[in-house]
């Protein structure tokens, strides 16, 4: 005859099922420049310094629809506070140099809500430090060999001078929650255009 001890097994799953809780939530907080599921829920209040410039960056978070405030300081010339109308709520924020100008960027990420969390992005260079001028994003789906596949679920990270954006490529028939394509990431470098700086994708690749 053999003894269960149920009670034991109970204790034992809960104490696994907490240990996995803490480690999934430090693995989030490791991941640079993501916003904590708690971040989500109370907004974003983060303040990123890199060569000598300072971002405030703030967002309730609340809703479909949320305002964006990014307040700079350590400006020469201008330092007035940037707000705009975003279509979802802010992910992550991070702060380069990705073009090594002496000069920092702030990057937000943000993703849309819904099913689909579509990704965007809202980013600004400290212009030689004197003022803020934003930073050009070509939209996705103006690149249809990059495109194909692409249903949301963006992330974004800066990682060794890129910016990476990566997501789910689906294929035909695919379900919104079971993507069969793999990941596709895109890295950008920061480039002087016309108007001013865009990124510009120098790397694609699906794993």
């Amino acid at each position: 005859m053999h003894t269960v001890y149920r009670g034991s097994h109970r204790r034992c799953f809960s104490s696994n099922v907490a240990v996995i809780k803490i480690f999934c939530l430090c693995a989030v907080l490791l991941i640079p420049g993501m916003v904590s599921a708690a971040e989500q829920e109370r907004g974003v209040d983060r303040v990123l310094r890199m060569h000598g410039i300072a971002f405030h960056v703030l967002c309730p978070n609340q809703g479909s629809l949320n305002t964006l405030t990014i307040v700079p300081s350590g400006l020469k010339e201008d330092n007035s506070a940037i707000k705009r109308e975003i279509d979802g709520s802010v992910t992550g924020v991070e702060v380069a140099d990705l073009n090594g100008d002496g000069s920092p960027e702030i990057y937000v990420y943000i993703n849309s809500a819904g099913s689909g969390s579509y990704g965007s992005l809202v980013a600004y260079s400290a212009n030689k430090k004197r003022s803020l001028s934003e930073i050009y994003l070509p939209p996705l789906e103006n690149d249809p060999e990059n495109s194909k596949g692409y249903m949301g679920h963006d992330g974004f990270n800066v990682s060794e001078g890129v910016l990476v954006r990566s997501f789910p490529v689906y294929n035909q028939g695919d379900s919104n929650a079971t993507p069969t394509g793999g990941t596709r990431s895109l890295e950008y470098q920061l480039v002087a255009g016309e108007a001013g700086l865009r990124l510009e994708v120098v790397k694609s690749s699906i794993h």
